[in-house]
């Protein structure tokens, strides 16, 4: 303000007339130390100045979430427990994360651009790279939920793929890229965290962001297992388990609904505990053919925040005796085990000695088909029947299993965990089991490990054609250093040994026309006549989608996305009906996973492993503070030189 109190210097001057004294006077004015300022243009410009100066050092701002950068790739999960609905407002949390995506949008520059991926059992590209914000809009909205599982890896790859190119570049694109730094694309990862940490991957020039949805108090009920059994004690008696998990902190109790078609069965509560599970069984007579639904409804004030897996289906079907070879050189549990009355119900069981693997007998009545099931015990055969197999302490004669990273013998493995949604582990407890020495069994590619150990996997199973093999890593009994038989696990003392072998006749007597429990987004496998025409497969909808045969007989249907009945038909006439649950406890546990933290003993969200970087969670009531001191002082600087112009120009006002 130092242009309003320069004292004046002037010189005399005489005037010939008192017309200019006022202004005389005024002048005088200016070397006076109080005077009422005078309204003026430059006064208030340059007041203006300093209050936006002083206003942009105070640093204001508020809090939201900002987007700092050119590229963008936001990866929405859309698995079942995204299906939740815990968010704000009682809406999904696959809604929570399109509207917390749709408000990043709206922050994008025209210089910026992103892409969408959504992932649950694959990964897909919903839009790729654009500056369109209409176009990512209407992305968000072709997103919808699905009952898959997650593959989190999956995604990761895919948006590596577009993030860190790895095509081949011409020699001024490689030294223009030496020279300058790889420009950072940010990662935004919207997802409930319903996975583990992804091991060997490197970001490159991903920088990732993880938001969180939901809450870590969700509570959820679900239906885990849903099968059917003949009696103990009456073999006509056809009875139906239910298992229900409850996920939450609490103790829950529960009514849990069995209806045959649409009629009910029965009806059952169940006491849950917390973080545990219960069981109701149901009687349903003898030759009961159709389908089966079951029906959780929890009771009280229990929150059920996840209604995908509070409905399981199955088909009941006329059973089929199976024919079983056995080839051991002599396992009495075994043996035992598939001698009981009720495996004998599943299956005729032949016998043969190892010896006679070699006999021109043994490859003609193999080729023959007459086995649904052989069961390699401590042997192995030269070349592989056509027929499902189960092999016990030795590898199939395969290339892809007998890999030289997974040829691996080691002592006192400790079972860890295992696959409790697959038929042969259904109603199965390992916890316990006590095994002297074992092979690590590593399945081929689009293969499955069914018991995990502290060593390795320890049983796994793998297609072979239409043909299944299944894979034990240890003996039942061995041979000792002195030659004599003795136990290789203490399994054959547990309730779950004969179980388990029921569980394999059971899941061979069908014909395997259904190798797992057929889960959403997975591949069925149904066995049917060649040469089948005018097939199509009905979905729970109602709806039909044709399907083709191949010369084998054999259909593999993937379009699987929901729980619920799919019938094969011929024409109009049903050939085939199967069920599709979600019986998956990692995406019914809908609970955020959390920590305690060091200070106060608040929780925390747990962060993101990604190969070595650990990405910590932003919650949503934790947004991104936008800051404004830069605008303010682009904006004193336009004023300032606004000042100066009229300045210049003697403009007053």
């Amino acid at each position: 303000f130092a242009l309003y109190f320069l004292k004046l210097k002037r010189q005399p001057l005489e005037v010939p007339s008192t017309y200019l004294w006022h202004r005389v006077i005024e002048d005088l004015h200016v070397n006076s130390f109080w005077q009422r300022l005078r309204k003026s243009l430059l006064l208030f410009l340059q007041l203006l100045v300093a209050a936006l100066a002083i206003l942009a050092l105070l640093r204001p701002g508020w809090q939201g979430q900002t987007l700092q950068g050119e590229q963008f790739v936001f990866l929405i999960d859309n698995s079942a427990s995204m299906s939740a609905t815990d968010a704000p407002n009682d809406v999904s949390r696959l809604e929570e994360a399109k509207n917390r995506v749709a408000a990043l949008i709206e922050q994008m520059e025209s210089s910026m651009s992103a892409m969408i991926i959504a992932f649950a059992e694959q990964p897909m590209v919903v839009q790729e790279f654009t500056g369109n914000r209409r176009q990512l809009r209407e992305a968000l909205d072709r997103i919808q939920p699905t009952a898959a599982q997650t593959d989190f890896a999956g995604a990761l790859r895919l948006a590596d793929g577009f993030a860190n190119p790895q095509a081949e570049k011409s020699a001024a694109e490689t030294v223009e890229a030496e020279a300058g730094k790889p420009q950072q694309v940010q990662l935004f990862i919207l997802s409930d965290g319903r996975f583990g940490s992804v091991e060997n991957f490197s970001l490159g020039n991903l920088e990732p962001h993880f938001l969180p949805i939901g809450t870590d108090s969700a509570e959820n009920l679900a239906i885990t297992a849903l099968n059917t059994r003949r009696g103990e004690d009456n073999s006509e008696q056809l009875q139906a388990f239910v298992q229900v998990a409850n996920s939450s902190a609490a103790e829950a109790t529960a009514v849990v609904e069995l209806y045959h078609e649409e009629r009910l069965v029965d009806a059952a509560e169940v006491e849950l505990p917390a973080r545990g599970s219960g069981s109701a069984t149901f009687f349903l007579g003898g030759d009961t053919l159709g389908t089966l639904r079951a029906v959780v409804d929890p009771s009280g004030e229990f929150q059920d925040r996840l209604a995908l897996d509070n409905t399981a289906y199955a088909v009941l079907e006329n059973e089929r005796s199976s024919h079983v070879l056995l080839v051991t050189p002599g396992n009495t549990a075994l043996e035992a085990a598939l001698e009981t009355e009720r495996a004998k119900r599943f299956a005729k069981i032949d016998k043969l000695s190892p010896n006679n693997l070699k006999l021109p007998e043994f490859s003609r009545q193999v080729e023959g088909g007459n086995y649904d099931l052989i069961i390699f015990d401590q042997c192995s055969p030269e070349t592989m029947p056509a027929t499902n197999t189960l092999f016990i302490g030795r590898r199939p004669p395969l290339k892809n299993w007998t890999a030289e990273d997974s040829n691996q013998t080691v002592l006192g493995p400790q079972i860890i965990d295992w696959d409790r949604s697959h038929p042969l582990l259904n109603l199965i407890e390992l916890g316990g089991v006590q095994i002297v020495d074992a092979q690590v069994v590593k399945p081929p590619l689009g293969g499955r490990v069914l018991v995990d150990s502290t060593e390795g996997p320890l049983l796994a199973v793998a297609p072979r054609d239409r043909f299944a093999d299944v894979v034990l890593g240890f003996e039942i009994i061995g041979t000792n250093e002195a030659g004599r038989r003795t136990f290789n696990t203490d399994w054959p003392r547990k309730h779950s040994f004969p179980s388990f072998w029921l569980n394999v006749l059971e899941h061979f007597s069908a014909g395997s026309d259904m190798q797992d429990v057929p889960r959403p987004g997975k591949i069925v496998e149904i066995r049917l006549s060649p040469g089948d025409t005018n097939i199509a497969v009905q979905l729970p909808d109602g709806s039909r989608i044709p399907v083709e045969v191949d010369q084998t007989g054999q259909l593999a249907f993937q379009q699987t996305e929901r729980p619920g009945i799919y019938q094969v038909l011929k024409g109009n006439e049903i050939v085939k009906s199967f069920a599709v649950n979600l019986f998956d406890r990692e995406e019914s546990d809908v609970a955020l996973r959390v920590s305690e933290a060091g200070e106060g003993g608040l929780n925390v969200v747990n962060n993101l492993e990604i190969g070595y970087v650990e990405v910590a969670a932003q919650l949503a009531n934790a947004d991104i503070r936008k800051e404004l001191w830069k605008g303010l002082l682009v904006m004193a600087l336009v004023v300032l030189f606004l000042e100066w112009y009229i300045y210049n120009r003697r403009v007053y006002i």
